[in-house]
């Protein structure tokens, strides 16, 4: 039977519903280091069996550089599951291009799992195989996130994942329905900021989604900031 993992979008926002901390406002109850140390205690309690992020950011993480093989036999399609991919938790990223390049198996001694789209060649995928990552390569050219945590559930048993992405990320998962929960670190700053697009935190295409919020709990911790967390309800 398909199923899909139950999806909590996590994050640190300003007031004014901006995700870069480094432009935030002071607060004289606390500073950005006790806000992202508070987001990082979260993320341990939620208790997610694999967490995701956007490209870009998982290319800082990964700080790696090409380097496809000479020679190589065919790669696997649409799934390869690497020597660690049993591991918990997984590292995962979307890279419809295939432009993220690893200097191993993990990130941070995580796992990683590539989604791609089919227009990633062969080359790019050996990479990946002899670097020992995983990846879930799409039907189309771009990556159907609701068939992609499909797979991650039923071929490599993802029960819960950690959303923690930007605009374009978050934004993404919301339009299409599938975020379950909302875990929000509510910083005591503001970014003020005038641009539409690029750090709020769900840019236009999140704005697309039909949802109703229902609060579970809100709590004060470090720093003068305020943990959320919403239950999605259908709209």
């Amino acid at each position: 039977m398909s199923q899909r993992p139950h999806v909590v979008c996590h994050m640190t926002s300003s007031i004014d519903g901006r995700l870069h901390p480094s432009r935030y406002t002071q607060s004289p109850d606390g500073a950005v280091k006790d806000w992202s140390g508070a987001y990082e205690a979260i993320h341990e309690t939620l208790k997610g069996d694999a967490w995701l992020v956007g490209r870009t950011t998982m290319a800082e993480m990964a700080k790696g550089e090409p380097h496809r093989p000479e020679t190589f036999d065919k790669p696997a399609r649409p799934i390869h599951r690497a020597p660690r991919a049993d591991e918990r938790p997984l590292a995962i990223a979307p890279d419809t291009a295939g432009k993220l390049h690893f200097r191993g198996p993990d990130v941070g001694g995580d796992p990683v799992v590539v989604l791609l789209g089919n227009g990633v060649s062969d080359a790019h995928l050996a990479e990946l195989v002899a670097d020992g990552v995983s990846y879930v390569v799409s039907d189309g050219p771009e990556v159907d996130l609701e068939k992609a945590l499909e797979v991650l559930s039923n071929a490599f048993g993802v029960q819960r994942l950690l959303v923690e992405g930007g605009a374009a990320i978050n934004g993404s998962f919301f339009a299409a329905g599938l975020v379950d929960e909302f875990s929000v670190v509510l910083a005591p700053a503001l970014d003020g900021g005038t641009e539409v697009e690029g750090i709020v935190a769900f840019g236009k295409e999140g704005l697309k989604g039909k949802a109703q919020l229902s609060l579970q709990s809100a709590e004060t911790i470090e720093g003068g900031a305020v943990h959320l967390r919403y239950r999605v309800l259908p709209g």
